[in-house]
């Protein structure tokens, strides 16, 4: 059983924490739109875990902010997160930290 997804806007960051997984992220999908209205940055530090749908969400919110003309920082990646992004070869649309 999955854990719960929370999130929050402040300021310009979006703050998810909890389990971003297929069980958790249909709320987020749904709001994506409003929630990223003048968002510049989501961060995760506070996301317990992350599956490979939960990341492929994240690539969607980066690609969808792009279209706006916004780069979507996502920051606080986790070592597992970071392993996720790896494994799929994502550091081109995930730029890690260490990689900017």
């Amino acid at each position: 059983m999955s854990g719960e997804l929370r999130f929050e806007s402040l300021q310009q960051t979006l703050i998810l924490s909890g389990c971003l997984d297929r069980e958790t992220l249909l709320p987020l999908w749904e709001q994506r739109e409003s929630l990223l209205r003048g968002v510049t940055c989501v961060d995760v530090a506070h996301l317990e875990r992350v599956d490979s749908s939960g990341l492929a969400l994240l690539v969607h919110l980066r690609d969808f902010a792009g279209k706006h003309g916004v780069v979507l920082q996502i920051a606080g990646i986790t070592d597992r997160l970071r392993t996720l992004i790896e494994l799929y070869n994502l550091q081109g649309i995930i730029p890690l930290e260490s990689d900017s």
